[in-house]
């Protein structure tokens, strides 16, 4: 969105409202001239968070997330321009220009969705997909610290395995790691498994069993590990962050999703010019309700190896 408009309004200023663990990642944008870091706007009073919306001088304010306070917020704030959705009795309250714009059951991929908010500016909105991957303009990316740096095998294709999720989305399985590792020759590939400290507890065991595997579980920092995945050549994980990070920083990004509505591909897919989403194309409801999804798991590894082969 901030890449659209500043394709359209060049000298448009653009901040970003969001929780503390984004802004790292919106520090990546071009786009973005500022961060609003809404959990300190939280501790404030409601007077005292007013004044403060207030000195960005602000002309739109658009509701890409919707949250009931800060839909009020804005209001209170006298924006003038207030964008929001039909579908949302508070936006009816606080928002001056609302659209129809149903997320559920739509077969439109989230980013597009968003981008129908901008209507009203009447510009082109209706973005493929090839069109929309060209507008991250995520070239602010951090230096990476020699001693992670000097993990990278140039000779090699460093790929990054990111298996579990956080409970953000349907995962693959260790097991389907584990095979997939098995199947990625060690003269080709140079392997690390990524995630948190937490992560690395669940993940000890893939570590352990495979010696030529480096594990940087827990090592790292959020920008370190956007810097990481930038030095790498590839990165395989569910629906997560770190797999549409890797997408918008043009690496081989391969996405592992269930069928389902509203978590599939054709809503989620990282967006990228090496992005690519493995998925069954089959009904998947008897585990619409259980996290441990045999949809997803019954992807095959040779299939991701195949994707891997070809990059």
């Amino acid at each position: 969105m901030a890449g659209l408009l500043k394709q359209n309004f060049p000298q448009c200023k653009i901040f970003f409202l969001g929780r503390t663990y984004t802004e790292e990642v919106v520090a990546l944008s071009k786009f973005v001239n500022g961060f609003i870091n809404y959990d300190e706007i939280e501790k404030l009073g409601e007077t005292d968070r007013i004044d403060h919306i207030k000195k960005y001088n602000a002309d739109i304010f658009l509701h890409v997330f919707p949250k009931k306070e800060i839909a009020t917020l804005a209001s209170k704030s006298h924006i003038s321009w207030r964008v929001g959705t039909n579908s949302r009795l508070y936006h009816w309250l606080t928002c001056n220009i609302k659209f129809n714009l149903s997320r559920k059951n739509s077969d439109w991929h989230e980013a597009q969705l968003n981008l129908q908010l901008l209507n009203f500016l009447s510009i082109k909105t209706d973005l493929s997909l090839e069109e929309i991957r060209t507008l991250y303009g995520f070239n602010k990316v951090p230096v990476l610290k020699s001693e992670w740096q000097n993990l990278v095998d140039k000779k090699k294709f460093n790929i990054i395995l990111h298996p579990k999720s956080k409970g953000s989305a349907r995962e693959w399985g260790v097991e389907n790691f584990q095979k997939l590792i098995s199947q990625l020759s060690a003269d080709k590939f140079k392997i690390f498994v990524g995630g948190t400290a937490e992560d690395g507890k669940s993940l000890n065991g893939l570590v352990k069993d495979n010696p030529g595997v480096t594990d940087l579980t827990g090592k790292l920092s959020l920008n370190e590990y956007i810097a990481f995945i930038a030095a790498c050549d590839g990165l395989v994980a569910a629906s997560t962050g770190p797999l549409h990070l890797a997408a918008a920083l043009n690496k081989t990004a391969i996405g592992l999703f269930a069928p389902m509505r509203p978590i599939h591909p054709g809503r989620w897919q990282a967006l990228g010019e090496k992005a690519h989403h493995l998925f069954l194309s089959k009904s998947c409801s008897d585990c619409r309700r259980d996290q441990n999804c045999h949809c997803i798991r019954e992807i095959d590894p040779k299939q991701v190896v195949d994707l891997l082969n070809r990059s």
